[in-house]
């Protein structure tokens, strides 16, 4: 860690100074597969042609007006985005917890409008969803937010994928106005729900005139081989939040809203200085334009499924793995212990990879990624596991 900055990470021993596709060059020349795309950011891969075109003609055009303007790319890529999504307006920011935030507050100010003094939103265990004051007192990990209390109050907590502890709050908290769950965890561990979760808290939402706000920052833009993880559920919640790949790489969030939900905010409700400003709109309208050209959700659900059927087969028999899930090319690999040094294994192996929750190995390629590549990124982490077996202690 450099002396000139604050000691919020820990970086890994290795700098990079370009990428192209799903590579990436170190400052030593040496390559490697990226099987975590900047924590599902860069979907098109690194360097992409259209983005980085997209990105030259604008800043040769203009960067920033602020939002007391209107702009047009900022219009063009919301119709697209509602389009996509069923929604009907959107507000953009520059980041995933911004657009969190904004959730958060659009469902505050709607209870208020319901003549509810102190609305609630439920969240979930297990669940990340920023690390501002509020985004991170909604998000389900103790140890993110120990040390900043007080938290923000207004968040009833029930564990995820259990709609009955939905269902009990319900009888219970008059004052609940929403739910906002992540569609699958993906900080979480990779967590998917049960099939018919999310079309229950549509249900539960409609019955009770809650909103349903779903977290798409991390499987939205066809990460989970749907341009929405929603819409493998057949829903459309009330409230999105976007981010992440959105951009592929530029910083971009969006809030998009539906029905009631979109009426919420007024001129002073609301607000951000550099969200959506044209440069990174251009960056977002080439990424949403690719993903449709060249259906990239189907393909990330086709090597997803390649992928998680080549892990199931060679680790069947490993010692120290608990289960393997996936949806789209959002993979996770459960060991039986916490197994993080297999983060620096795999650099030294020259692959990019990412634990989380301790002993999930998670696995979020670009989704340009091709099958020979797919299969380079499941041989290496089979070996890698199976190194890390032969000295799991339960096995010895």
């Amino acid at each position: 860690m450099s002396e000139q900055l604050m000691d919020t990470y820990s970086p890994l021993p290795v700098a990079f100074e370009r990428g192209e596709g799903v590579w990436l060059w170190d400052t030593e020349g040496k390559r490697y597969l990226d099987a975590l795309s900047g924590i599902a950011v860069c979907n098109l891969g690194h360097a992409h042609p259209l983005v980085a075109k997209a990105l030259c003609e604008q800043a040769g055009k203009l960067l920033h007006t602020s939002n007391i303007y209107h702009i047009s790319l900022q219009e063009r890529l919301a119709g697209e985005l509602n389009r996509l999504a069923g929604m009907e307006r959107a507000f953009f920011c520059n980041s995933g917890a911004e657009a969190n935030e904004a959730a958060i507050k659009l469902a505050r100010l709607y209870g208020h409008g319901k003549g509810i003094k102190s609305p609630a939103i439920i969240v979930t265990g297990g669940s990340f969803h920023g690390r501002t004051m509020a985004t991170l007192s909604a998000t389900g990990n103790r140890r993110i937010q120990a040390g900043f209390e007080p938290l923000v109050r207004g968040f009833v907590r029930v564990e995820y994928n259990d709609l009955e502890a939905m269902r009990n709050v319900a009888k219970n908290d008059p004052e609940v106005v929403a739910v906002l769950v992540e569609p699958v965890q993906g900080e979480g561990g990779i967590r998917i729900p049960d099939e018919g979760y999310l079309a229950g808290l549509r249900a539960l939402c409609d019955e009770q005139g809650w909103l349903l706000m779903l977290d798409e920052v991390q499987t939205g833009m066809g990460r989970t081989g749907e341009m929405f993880a929603f819409q493998h559920s057949g829903i459309t919640p009330d409230v999105t939040t976007l981010a992440k790949g959105l951009g592929n790489g530029v910083p971009i969030g969006a809030c998009l809203a539906r029905g009631e939900a979109a009426k919420v905010f007024r001129p002073g409700s609301h607000g951000t200085t550099f969200g959506g400003n044209p440069l990174v709109c251009s960056a977002a309208l080439a990424v949403v334009e690719t993903l449709q050209r060249e259906d990239l959700p189907a393909r990330a659900a086709l090597l997803g499924e390649r992928m998680l059927g080549r892990l199931r087969d060679s680790l069947a028999d490993n010692t120290c793995l608990r289960d393997i899930r996936g949806m789209g090319l959002m993979l996770g690999i459960e060991l039986n212990r916490p197994c993080g040094e297999l983060v620096e294994e795999a650099l030294r192996a020259g692959l990019l990879i990412n634990v989380t929750a301790t002993s999930v190995i998670r696995l979020l390629p670009p989704l340009i990624l091709n099958e020979q590549e797919a299969d380079q990124i499941v041989d290496t982490v089979v070996r890698l596991i199976d190194s890390f077996a032969a000295t799991d202690p339960v096995a010895a």
